[in-house]
């Protein structure tokens, strides 16, 4: 009787058993959620099946057919490329919007100043400065266009800038005599050793051409560094890297468990072999933020393109007082040198004109600063840039820990027992590998060649050194010898007309040398894998050269 009494138990114990385990192969779950994800349910099981069919997830009972095996692999590719995406938009944003205030603002600043130059000017001198305002239209006009990225060489612009206004006084002040186009060349050659303008021209020269350097770099860093972030964001999905996807994200629903979510450290470990390309970028990334916030505490400090601007027009008649105080003495210099001059036909006087110049302008008031389209001072513009900055660093090499977050992707850390470790439910037991390519070789989830690294993101490390470089000379008050991408494809030799003999990214020079930076043009280029910006093919093409002729 006891016999019987305990093989009725076994048989009621394997009967619930059994029980059970029909119901686990239930695949009612996994149809309601395949059908979330917007699938079509024909064809689906509604009981698990063999799974010898499946070529990515664990082949025993399963609720996946070969069909949505493919179809669930496509989906895992397309949601790690949004996961991507989303991760960075902040990054993205960021650089865009800097960029764009940034550059408003350095462009308001120069209307804002040519309009005060404009508006003092005319109150000043009147007429006078009416029929020669084109010689400050085009110093403006020359300032925008290096400040675009036109091939301008700074210093030999503002010598020519002072040479024309030295012609056009000198003729005003002597308006008794007329002068051939021979004898104004004669008497700009006087510039240097009779300093009529006194110091203001050195002063104003080195001033201007250290803030605009600063400027103009790190508008371009900031271009640099929203289209590199652009380009990186849009990954490349390589096959092993769409096996583990599949496996971490959906092979839970072959297995009958589609609310289960992977363990940290296994999603840390499909997302450090799935980027471990763009944790490669993150050395260079780093040191060109660190270049990026040196250059903008220069702009904060002595090379501050807002207190250099502001008072120019100040700083310009100071030197027309000088002219004006000093005209009979040079003058006569000039006069020994050259010739004298021919008497004019009309025999005015110079005392009228004289009066005019002694018009002197009101002192300049620091506190006195227009209101931009951007808001903001330029201490704040930047102090706000460079907090964000500060935030961008490290980003490529935690992107796996920003992509794997807590309820969003994998499963909570409470539990490390109810989660998807690649093959059931349960503890996920392997290390996770560091970052980047070198590390990728005992990843256990993700087949990384590491002998074959991404071409492309190499392309954007080069990229970030030749920027880093500049944004360095920048810092010291240089500019580096760049391409003009106005002169791509002319075939006319005009422009730079860069060869290797040209300065490389391991030059310095200083703005003696003609100065070309990346064309604007490269905004409209946001940063597609096909389609690399103009600039950067151009930055790209200079460091070739610089290595090679490294390596010979």
């Amino acid at each position: 009787m006891l016999r019987v009494r305990a093989l009725l138990c076994a048989f009621s114990a394997l009967s619930l058993s059994l029980g059970a385990d029909l119901k686990a192969r239930s695949c009612a779950e996994v149809r309601q959620a395949y059908g979330a994800k917007g699938f079509s349910l024909l064809n689906i099981p509604h009981q698990e099946i063999s799974g010898e069919h499946l070529r990515i997830c664990p082949q025993g009972y399963t609720c996946c057919t070969s069909d949505m095996e493919d179809k669930l692999s496509q989906q895992s590719k397309l949601e790690f490329e949004n996961l991507v995406d989303e991760a960075s938009h902040a990054l993205r944003t960021t650089f865009m919007s800097k960029h764009k205030k940034f550059d408003e603002f350095f462009l308001e600043l120069l209307e804002n100043t040519e309009k005060s130059l404009n508006d003092m000017f005319v109150r000043t001198y009147g007429k006078l400065y009416m029929q020669n305002a084109d010689v400050f239209q085009d110093l403006f006009a020359e300032l925008k266009r290096y400040y675009t990225g036109g091939n301008i060489n700074l210093e030999e612009m503002l010598n020519d800038f002072w040479a024309r206004l030295l012609e056009r006084m000198f003729k005003l002040l002597n308006s008794q005599y007329q002068f051939s186009d021979d004898y104004l060349e004669c008497v700009s050659k006087y510039t240097d050793q009779l300093k009529p303008f006194g110091d203001v021209p050195r002063k104003l020269k080195a001033q201007v051409t250290r803030a605009f350097i600063a400027a103009r770099t790190f508008v371009q860093g900031l271009m640099v560094g929203r289209e590199v972030a652009n380009r990186v964001s849009k990954v490349s999905v390589i096959p092993p890297c769409v096996r583990a996807l599949t496996r971490m994200l959906y092979c839970p629903y072959c297995r009958g468990l589609p609310n289960t979510k992977p363990c940290g450290n296994y999603c840390l470990n499909v997302m450090k072999g799935c980027l471990a390309n763009q944790a490669d970028l993150d050395p260079e990334w780093n040191l060109f933020i660190d270049a990026m916030l040196l250059v903008a505490e220069r702009l904060e400090g002595p090379f501050n393109i807002e207190a250099v601007m502001e008072p120019i027009d100040v700083k310009i008649s100071e030197a027309i007082m000088n002219m004006q105080d000093n005209s009979v003495q040079v003058s006569s210099k000039v006069f020994q040198g050259c010739g004298q001059p021919k008497p004019s036909s009309t025999g005015r006087s110079t005392r009228g004109i004289s009066d005019v110049f002694n018009a002197r302008f009101r002192p300049y008031s620091p506190e006195e600063r227009p209101t931009t389209a951007a808001g903001t001072s330029l201490e704040r513009l930047v102090v706000d840039i460079k907090e964000k900055l500060k935030q961008s660093k490290k980003f490529w090499s935690t992107l796996p820990d920003g992509i794997c977050k807590e309820d969003k992707v994998m499963a909570s850390t409470a539990n490390e027992e109810q989660c998807w470790n690649g093959h059931a439910k349960g503890r996920y037991f392997p290390e996770v590998s560091k970052d980047g390519l070198a590390n990728q070789m005992n990843n256990p989830e993700v087949e990384v060649d590491i002998t074959r690294p991404d071409t492309f993101i190499r392309q954007q490390i080069m990229a970030l050194r030749v920027m880093t470089n500049k944004l360095k000379n920048a810092y010291n008050g240089n500019d580096i010898y760049f391409q003009d991408s106005s002169d791509e494809g002319s075939g006319s030799g005009s422009g730079s007309g860069c060869t290797e003999a040209c300065v490389t990214e391991f030059d310095f020079v200083s703005t003696e040398a003609p100065i070309v930076g990346a064309d604007r043009s490269a905004e409209r280029a946001m940063g597609t894998r096909t389609g690399p910006s103009i600039a950067l093919v151009a930055i790209l093409a200079l460091t070739a050269v610089a290595l090679q002729r490294r390596w010979r």
